[in-house]
């Protein structure tokens, strides 16, 4: 059984990031993998200050916000999930401030599987690609982390249009196969 933390970062609730995000915990779940789903939207969150008082084995943030009761848990999680919409070819400006503020975890999430998932209007590998590889960046600061999946949900404008896709599919079938 693996603890799976799902981190959603579009602000538009119930968009299709947050179902994608659903189908993968419902395959998770179904496989008896324990999933926590966290919505970014929904934390009091600043950005990063650059002021390296996390670092080098503090764990926590200077900041009095949300992040400090979250990063334990993604300590803990065994697999992180990175699901956000596609803004102006990359993630989200939430996703990116939580990256950041991960910051304090630097050398100590090593071993972890990481699954993305993006959304985008348009169906264009290319675009979906380069958000994609802003998540890449995220990861390849540390040290054996491993990307088990990536799913591709182009096309999907309004909330609802991923439901039935193969990225829908395909979701459900990663958390599945965690």
């Amino acid at each position: 059984m693996k603890r799976i933390l799902i981190i959603c970062g579009s602000p538009r609730k119930n968009g299709n990031s947050d179902l994608l995000a659903a189908r993968l915990a419902s395959g998770a779940v179904e496989a008896g993998h324990t999933v926590e789903t966290v919505y970014i939207r929904d934390l009091r969150m600043g950005f990063c200050h650059g002021c390296l008082a996390c670092l080098p084995d503090r764990k926590a943030c200077v900041q009095r916000d949300d992040i400090n009761a979250l990063l334990p848990r993604v300590l803990e999680a065994d697999v992180l999930v990175l699901c956000t919409p596609v803004y102006y070819y990359s993630v989200t400006g939430q996703m990116k401030t939580f990256l950041d503020r991960l910051n304090p975890l630097y050398g100590h999430l090593r071993g972890k599987d990481v699954v993305y998932m993006v959304t985008a209007m348009d169906d264009s590998h290319a675009q979906l690609d380069r958000a994609m590889d802003a998540m890449q960046g995220f990861v390849d600061c540390f040290d054996d982390m491993r990307v088990r999946a990536r799913v591709y949900g182009g096309g999907a404008t309004e909330k609802g249009e991923v439901v039935g896709t193969q990225a829908y599919d395909e979701a459900y079938l990663v958390g599945k196969t965690l």
